[in-house]
């Protein structure tokens, strides 16, 4: 049983999640988060905690962002479009039970945003941003941080909301590289 309440954009997304875990859900209805839904996270979030699992997609995203915003310090739990993909439909609904069992294992928590252990630089450096494959690598950063896909602004930003350490940034740089060498 997980102990916060998981938040989904829909029917079909808790049935993904009571396929694969024992835990109570928010259904947000879609991109059109109202107060009301608000206030039961925001009471879900002050009693029993709670997890953000939205769609890897542009609608999944604005919603994690509003949820963010409004309700500070809950969970976030990601899958990839890849995992998160079948007849090319994008949604928690279509994860497999060991995806939403290895998202909701590897969970981070929105954290103030201070200071970042990295910076805007770190990302060019990485060729995360301004670089002809910044976007499959974050993609795979991303996959490997645990922080989803984004745009290089919204990487930076994950990656001070989550409190992305140094050491964790260098290793995923590191295995990426290697990775990317092994295939040359």
């Amino acid at each position: 049983m997980i102990k916060e309440i998981i938040v989904v954009e829909g029917k079909d997304d808790t049935v993904a999640i009571k396929r694969a875990v024992e835990a109570e859900t928010i259904e947000t209805g879609g991109s059109a988060i109202n107060k009301d839904v608000l206030k039961r996270i925001r009471l879900a979030q002050e009693r029993r905690g709670v997890i953000v699992f939205t769609d890897p997609d542009h609608a999944g995203e604005r919603i994690r962002k509003i949820i963010a915003k409004e309700v500070p310090g809950c969970k976030h739990a990601f899958l990839t479009q890849e995992a998160a993909t079948s007849r090319g439909d994008i949604g928690v609904e279509n994860a497999s039970v060991e995806a939403i069992r290895e998202a909701l294992a590897n969970v981070r928590t929105d954290g103030k945003r201070g200071e970042s252990a990295i910076a805007w630089e770190d990302l060019i450096e990485a060729g995360l941003i301004v670089h002809p494959e910044a976007a499959s690598r974050r993609l795979e950063m991303g996959k490997r941080l645990g922080i989803g896909y984004c745009n290089g602004k919204q990487f930076y930003n994950r990656c001070r909301m989550f409190q992305i350490s140094r050491e964790e940034f260098e290793a995923a740089r590191r295995h990426l590289d290697k990775e990317e060498g092994a295939s040359s």
